[in-house]
């Protein structure tokens, strides 16, 4: 029995009383991979770096998962473990290598300018191996691209955790306006960069059924930015959170 499963139900419990319950059936979904070894294979699609982690049973040959990373990108060997989790649960997961790690020179080097063309070579590769939907799962810097993609309706769901970089409320105003994409947001009681203040104003904008196409946002208290990816393992509340996101996530891909 996993001995954190009540925490993490408690966590998702929690939710947004504002936003939409998405039940969570951790029975039928293949857990976190928390330490390891990746199993997926680096690959070049369409000129862009790529890690592929195939789904373990047959899945939906129409869509594909782009899996956005935080800024650690395909370095961070917890990035490759969650795709590899995602492809256990059934979806074929791919990681778009869209930038080259530098801390130094991060920022000034990965605007929107140098990162979404990147994603849009990812997709139009996918196309031609045969993919006709996509979805999205990004993570800090990669909920920005989660909101971006949603915003111009290129995927058909999107989900986040603790996203970065976001212009409130435009970037959700924006969303309402335009976007048919379900929108999912795996948040934190201690992220400085989508803190609950933030969160409350997205929820004035899309929950309580302002966003026609459905808005989830899961809430997770004792955890700061990043928990869903770097979850410091000695902590069970972090861990536990981890688990819930992903559950969380992994549930809203399958109902939409």
């Amino acid at each position: 029995m996993n001995l954190f499963a009540p925490l993490t139900f408690l966590a998702v419990l929690v939710s947004s009383a504002a936003a939409a319950f998405i039940p969570l059936t951790a029975a039928c979904i293949k857990g976190v991979t928390f330490e390891g070894t990746p199993k997926g294979v680096m690959k070049t699609i369409n000129g862009v770096n790529t890690y592929v982690a195939k789904a373990h049973r047959p899945s939906d040959p129409r869509r594909a998962l782009l899996f956005l990373t935080d800024i650690f990108g395909l370095p961070l060997v917890n990035s490759k473990l969650m795709a590899d989790d995602f492809a256990a649960n059934g979806f074929d997961t791919f990681i778009p290598d869209y930038f080259k790690f530098n801390m130094t020179a991060w920022l000034p080097n990965h605007g929107e300018t140098q990162t979404f063309p990147v994603l849009l070579a990812t997709i139009e590769g996918l196309k031609k191996e045969g993919f006709k939907e996509f979805a999205a799962t990004g993570y800090c810097f990669g909920g920005l691209y989660t909101t971006r993609l949603s915003q111009q309706n290129l995927v058909k769901v999107g989900t986040m955790a603790h996203p970065s970089l976001l212009t409130i409320p435009d970037d959700f105003t924006t969303l309402l306006a335009n976007s048919h994409v379900p929108i999912q947001i795996n948040s934190a009681e201690l992220d400085v960069a989508f803190p609950p203040a933030t969160q409350a104003i997205v929820d004035g904008i899309l929950a309580d059924g302002k966003y026609e196409p459905g808005y989830n946002r899961t809430f997770f208290p004792g955890v700061a930015h990043g928990f869903a990816v770097r979850a410091n393992l000695s902590d069970p509340v972090a861990k536990a959170a981890k688990e819930g996101a992903f559950f969380a996530a992994v549930e809203w891909l399958r109902a939409h």
